[in-house]
């Protein structure tokens, strides 16, 4: 089955790359409204995977993908266009661009802790540049994955999209065939498994990972702001984002007053006892059991090495439930400072000079995105020149992905390539070199062999004037 969908879509994908703009633009109109015309359906379909309260589901799920939409049907005439290119003096007269084809077949293999949006994203850029896609969607999100096939299967043919549900031995399967392009957004650990996969095939890839993405408040950061963002960013979806803050740097002055403010706003948001947070409905529920039993051993660790619980702390692993929790005095060299930790749990650390978080940041793998709260000039600057990460946001948590015009990636241990908006687009496509001689090309033959004494003096003229 899976060989026969490959060899069908391979087929026609070099019937879709001649296809024109228009049909292109229908292709998006049409994701468009699987999404549009189904946003109850998905938002109850994450309900039943994870308990995600409607209000995230439209935010970080429906709202971002109409915007890619409209982003690409708006744009996609000029990204189709051949770019224009300069030519030196040797080959005056030629006509040079730059033509963005389709790379041809494409594996999207797609997450669990945002099934639609990190399905559909990819998704959407692929489809405006033209290509043929095979889509794996996670198997823990079974209500959302069985929902993306029905309805994509209603409105494409399987030579064009196909989902094919299953568990990582059907991602390994897909994984012998010489896809064009590979597109897999989760772990570190398994994008080097995709990775070594798409070497044997030649078959280029994006990766977007993880990793454990700072975040630094200083004494100059609006501290009731910051709280705001950080607590919003960390908790949404019950902090299984990849972008979450994961751990807190907090400069030694204002230590003590930014925990206070932190305490309030959380019992301000799920509620002052455990018992009103764990039966708040504004608060997910981590998406299996074996990721509960993780996040709690975690704490465990952390505590039995004189970690101390700032606030929450509380898991039920039968509901799937970790409580906001706030930690401190985390060893550096414990899991819940080490690996990416994808839950509800915020280590806090403090700092006197900003070199000390420089040096903290570049002793680890590079981040997917670094946090910084400051209104100082200095300090932003310093972060910005000596530390490197796939993106800086800057006194704002998580906010700027939903920023078309920016590439979303990581570098190094957290990825590499881009997504979003023509960054998207451009990662789905090759850009092809177009060069057009003109009847000037025939001078050239004065370089040709047979070589003599009168064409090395030309070439060496060349050379000094830097023709």
């Amino acid at each position: 089955m899976l060989e026969q969908i490959f060899m069908h879509q391979k087929a026609f994908a070099l019937q879709l790359r001649k296809e024109s703009l228009e049909v292109r633009l229908e292709h998006l109109d049409t994701l468009e409204q699987i999404i549009s015309q189904n946003q109850q359906a998905f938002c109850e379909a994450l309900a039943k995977d994870f308990s995600k309260p409607e209000a995230e589901s439209l935010l970080t799920e429906i709202y971002p993908l109409i915007h890619e939409i409209q982003f690409a049907k708006k744009n996609l005439k000029k990204w189709m266009k051949p770019q224009k290119t300069s030519t030196p003096l040797l080959m005056k007269g030629a006509k040079c661009a730059i033509q963005q084809e389709p790379r041809g077949v494409c594996l999207l293999i797609s997450p669990w802790n945002y099934p639609l949006l990190l399905t559909f994203g990819p998704l959407i850029s692929a489809v405006a540049a033209g290509n043929t896609v095979v889509i794996k969607p996670s198997e823990f999100t079974s209500h959302v994955s069985s929902l993306m096939a029905k309805l994509l299967k209603e409105k494409f043919k399987d030579e064009h999209i196909a989902v094919v549900l299953g568990g990582h031995e059907t991602s390994t399967e897909l994984l012998k065939f010489p896809f064009d392009h590979i597109f897999f957004t989760g772990s570190t650990h398994v994008g080097r498994i995709v990775m070594a996969a798409a070497a044997k095939n030649l078959s280029s890839v994006t990766l977007e990972l993880g990793g454990k993405s700072p975040t630094i408040v200083d004494n100059t950061a609006d501290l009731e702001l910051a709280a705001d963002k950080i607590l919003w960013g960390k908790f949404i979806n019950a902090g299984q984002t990849c972008v979450a803050p994961d751990y807190l740097f907090v400069q030694n002055t204002v230590h003590h007053r930014f925990i206070k403010i932190l305490k309030a706003k959380l019992d301000a948001t799920y509620g002052k006892s455990a018992e009103e947070r764990k039966s708040s409905k504004d608060f997910a529920r981590i998406i299996n059991t074996h990721h509960t039993k993780r996040l709690k051993g975690l704490l465990e660790e952390a505590l039995a090495h004189n970690a101390g619980f700032i606030y929450g702390g509380e898991v039920d692993v039968a509901d799937r439930y970790v409580a906001p929790t706030l930690i401190e005095n985390v060893d550096v060299h414990m899991g819940l400072m080490k690996e990416e930790i994808f839950g509800p749990i915020l280590p806090i650390q403090t700092f006197k000079d900003m070199s000390e978080v420089v040096h903290f940041i570049n002793e680890r793998p590079k981040p997917l995105t670094l946090y910084m709260y400051s209104h100082s000039d200095m300090h932003i600057e310093q972060i910005a020149k000596e530390t490197s990460s796939g993106a800086l946001s800057i006194n704002d948590s998580v906010i700027y992905m939903a920023n078309p015009y920016l590439p979303f990636g990581g570098v190094g241990e957290s990825g590499m390539g881009a997504s979003h908006g023509y960054h998207g687009f451009k990662e789905f496509s090759h850009g092809k070199a177009i060069f057009k001689q003109s009847w000037t090309g025939k001078f050239l033959k004065m370089v040709y062999p047979p070589y003599n004494q009168k064409k090395i003096d030309l070439l060496k003229s060349a050379i000094r004037f830097k023709v």
